[in-house]
């Protein structure tokens, strides 16, 4: 195999291994509150930190257009190495929530030289085929995000902690791998100058914001449901008595089943064009939230289960896309800053969406909270609808 040809597999494997980090924690976190005396609103704060540390993360990156400034690969391997570190640091004892919220929000702060930067170096490599491209890395990113609570399943007969420890070899080993494997791609265009102002132009253009706004849209939903899908499994249980799930691999199962769609959407979208695949997926995944709160009075759980995989595998299958239709409608030079910027608007939404489901949620008890995932959607799919991008 020709050294050209082990790029695209060398970044997708090293995505997979590197944001393994980011649901590392909720891999965990029955054990973390076990262990370490925390409250019931502990999963959506250690998510939230996760989440809050990535938007600061791709801030910085982006105001300082790292990106777009240093080699991708050594920002890449740099990121990895202390996202490694601060994952590790959950195993050690005496734990309070405040250090646990510290050190998922550093994990997160260096999350955001890993994901978009990966997208970054495909754009560097891939001009023809990008939705393509991209669609193979997002796929990572959701098995890397799924692995968590595998691993957890893998390690039951262990201590808690191999999850955590796994994951941070993994990550550091994906940062090696790009470091060595990986170097500047013929299509990068390195800006030679400090401009905190790009990420400001960038709006100017229509094309550009209307795929950024379908990105926003899109956002509000995923992580909200990646975050829920145990918490989804619990409730249907409970409603259910006689009904009992393996909840670690039924989650995996479901986020991961995601990567598959992510990769059938990159060919699809060389077929009917970006925008229409894009469009098409944001849509399946808006009834998915309409239709939610209805399943769970559906008494077969191979139904329940067939919706929710059917909703895993939609909700992610148009990210790749987006980020291809941001790609497309920016400057080479300024493609890993808008690729950044975008990221960070986005994950400061999920942020906003898992608070506001996760309080609704707690307060009401209600399953009717997770329609409100569809706002999202809705707002995505009208910033689609006109046919200038």
């Amino acid at each position: 195999m020709s050294k050209s040809k082990i790029i695209l597999p060398v970044i997708v494997i090293s995505q997979f291994f590197c944001t393994s980090l980011w649901f590392a924690g909720n891999g965990v976190m029955s054990n973390l509150v076990n262990t370490f005396h925390l409250e019931e609103n502990a999963l959506s704060l250690l998510t939230s930190a996760v989440q809050f540390g990535f938007i600061a993360g791709t801030l910085i990156f982006a105001l300082f257009t790292i990106a777009d400034r240093f080699s991708p690969s050594k920002v890449f391997f740099i990121s990895a190495f202390f996202g490694a570190l601060f994952n590790i640091g959950f195993i050690f004892e005496n734990q309070t929530l405040v250090s646990l919220l510290t050190l998922r929000f550093l994990t997160g702060f260096f999350l955001a030289g890993i994901y978009p930067i990966g997208m970054k170096v495909a754009t560097d490599y891939y001009q023809k085929g990008l939705g393509k491209s991209l669609g193979f890395i997002v796929g990572a990113l959701v098995l890397g995000t799924a692995l968590p609570h595998l691993l957890k399943d893998i390690f039951i007969q262990f201590s808690w902690k191999s999850v955590l420890i796994a994951t941070s070899s993994l990550a550091l080993t994906g940062g090696l791998l790009m470091l060595l494997f990986v170097k500047n791609g013929p299509f990068r265009k390195p800006s030679t100058t400090f401009d905190v102002s790009i990420c400001f132009h960038l709006f100017k253009n229509i094309n550009f914001r209307k795929a950024a706004f379908g990105y926003f849209g899109h956002m509000w939903e995923l992580y909200t449901f990646w975050a829920f899908v145990p918490i989804l499994l619990i409730t249907y249980q409970n409603l259910h008595p006689e009904i009992t799930f393996n909840i670690s691999i039924l989650s995996f199962i479901i986020i991961s089943s995601g990567s598959i769609s992510c990769i059938i959407g990159g060919y699809i979208s060389e077929k009917i064009g970006v925008k229409q695949t894009a469009f098409s997926f944001l849509f399946l995944s808006c009834i998915c939230c309409i239709a939610a709160p209805f399943l769970f009075q559906v008494t077969n759980k191979n139904l329940f289960i067939a919706f929710l995989l059917f909703w895993g595998t939609v909700v992610i299958a148009d990210s790749p896309l987006f980020s291809t239709l941001v790609a497309q409608n920016t400057p080479s030079k300024d493609k890993g800053t808008a690729l950044t910027i975008v990221n960070c608007i986005g994950f400061s939404i999920t942020i906003i969406s898992i608070q506001i489901i996760s309080s609704l949620f707690n307060f009401t008890k209600s399953n009717l909270v997770f329609s409100a995932l569809a706002i999202g959607p809705i707002f995505g799919l009208m910033s689609l609808r006109n046919k200038t991008i």
